[in-house]
């Protein structure tokens, strides 16, 4: 009955929105504003995007390794029509997600965390399941018609969701919270997708008692794993009794694990912020690469990407965005931005900020939640405009002005030689010789007391476990 009313819901009620849609993999009649074609288009106009935002990783060798495992999987899924893309993105937070129409992600960071081919093929699956039964699109419908929009739905967001990269419809879908029925049968379609294709999917609960352990896992740019994918009640139960009954019923009796194989496809991946790219030390920002620095307010969170910096306050009420601008002149991005955002100018001054001609910009932004102050500072280095917008609520603006003129102010150029000539910290494969503690192990690898709780993380294991002789393990071997 309950299907049959959606279905008159959907042909009597709203047949200027939508028709209704079979759902590839439950059969039943659902409400879709997307349209497969929709989806696809979707996919293809948000990729670029993510990856202009967050970055391949650039390891061909692992991106491609990842991708075949991701194709072969594709084509035992309920949408093998669809043309699926697999790709690494360079950041260090642990996730991995999809958009609709094929794209699927996974970050360095959840690499670092897993520990067998069948763990990768699981979450993988895992992210398929969510592109063929639709939870995104219909994540969409829900949002579109609830009226909330996409993005983020805070004040800050909604209006500058452009200049933090969110402005794409896709891009918006990865902050809209799947339900926790969306991840129990993503969960349900990765066991069954990776027990097709012969890998043991009980190992896919082992990175889900990982997560457990981390209470959420690691901050970063991206949303962690479980705030896109709530944690079901009995996850791990649940996985480790469906993966039984699949290799039930397909006789699986020596299903594939691949430990060592996706441990060696993983050496020398890169653990953390990549410093080359920028990194905070001491509540200063300092970007090798490009030679400038500039200090952090004390407190705030930051969150680097390869486009952009975005400096958060502890209370979330204020921002600081840092980009590069596509103009050679203060002048002119000054103009875009003015263009773009429709802001209305309360001041504009000429000024130099440690050596370098600036812009400095106020202004005010109505919004449908009330009115943004922006202070913006457009900084002039040879033909590159380096760009900040400082920006809250119109009356919390004297707050939180000292601590936006103080980063703008900060800007200059690097020239510390320790600073300039960092190296990235990287898993490397170590491999036993007798039998030991995983504690043992890891400190006559050199690992120091403060980093083996995160080690043992990071390899899926507690101290205590005794490792047998000729186990390879991963450690990390520091850059600076």
């Amino acid at each position: 009955m309950k299907h049959l009313t959606t279905f008159l819901f959907c042909l009597c009620v709203i047949p200027w929105i939508s028709s209704c849609a079979i759902n590839p993999v439950t059969g039943r009649t659902e409400l879709m504003l997307l349209s497969d074609e929709d989806e696809v288009r979707m996919g293809q106009e948000t990729d670029p995007e993510i990856t202009a935002m967050y970055g391949i990783y650039d390891d061909v060798a692992l991106v491609t390794y990842i991708d075949n495992l991701g194709q072969q999987l594709a084509k035992i899924s309920h949408r093998p029509q669809l043309t699926y893309t697999f790709n690494v993105m360079d950041s260090p937070v642990i996730n991995a997600f999809a958009v609709p129409g094929g794209y699927v992600y996974l970050t360095r960071g959840i690499l670092a965390y897993l520990n067998s081919e069948a763990e990768l093929a699981g979450i993988i699956g895992h992210e398929i399941g969510h592109i063929t039964a639709r939870h995104s699109a219909q994540q969409y419908t829900k949002a579109q018609l609830a009226q909330i929009g996409l993005g983020l739905g805070s004040l800050l967001s909604q209006t500058f969701s452009q200049y933090a990269g969110l402005a794409g419809q896709g891009v918006g879908l990865l902050f809209l919270k799947f339900s926790r029925d969306n991840e129990r049968e993503a969960d349900s379609l990765g066991v069954e997708y990776s027990s097709k294709a012969g890998y043991d999917a009980t190992d896919m609960a082992n990175f889900f008692i990982t997560l457990d352990k981390m209470h959420g896992g690691e901050k970063g740019s991206l949303p962690d794993f479980l705030t896109t994918h709530p944690n079901p009640e009995n996850r791990v139960g649940a996985v480790r009794e469906a993966a039984r009954k699949w290799q039930a019923t397909l006789g699986l009796t020596s299903p594939t694990i691949n430990r060592n194989t996706y441990l060696r496809r993983i050496d020398g991946l890169v653990v953390g912020d990549d410093p080359m790219q920028g990194f905070v030390e001491n509540s200063i920002f300092y970007h090798p690469g490009m030679k400038f620095t500039f200090p952090v307010p004390r407190g705030w969170e930051h969150q680097n990407l390869p486009s952009q910096v975005q400096i958060i306050s502890p209370d979330e009420k204020a921002s600081i965005l840092f980009t590069l601008g596509t103009t050679t002149t203060p002048e002119a991005e000054a103009q875009n931005f003015l263009a773009e955002s429709k802001a209305t100018v309360l001041s504009r001054k000429d000024t130099v900020i440690n050596g370098f001609k600036t812009l400095m910009l106020m202004s005010q932004l109505p919004t449908q939640s009330g009115t943004l102050q922006i202070l913006s500072s457009f900084i002039s280095n040879n033909r590159t405009v380096f760009i900040f917008h400082g920006f809250t609520g119109e009356l919390n603006f004297t707050a939180y002005q000292t601590a936006f003129q103080g980063t703008m102010n900060g800007f200059r150029t690097l020239g510390d030689q320790t600073k300039l000539n960092v190296r990235q910290d990287r898993i490397r494969i170590r491999q036993t010789t007798r039998t030991m503690s995983l504690s043992q192990a890891l400190t006559q690898f050199g690992t120091a007391t403060a980093d083996l709780e995160k080690l043992a993380l990071i390899n899926g294991r507690n101290l205590s476990d005794q490792i047998p002789a000729n186990t390879l393990l991963k450690v990390i071997e520091k850059g600076r």
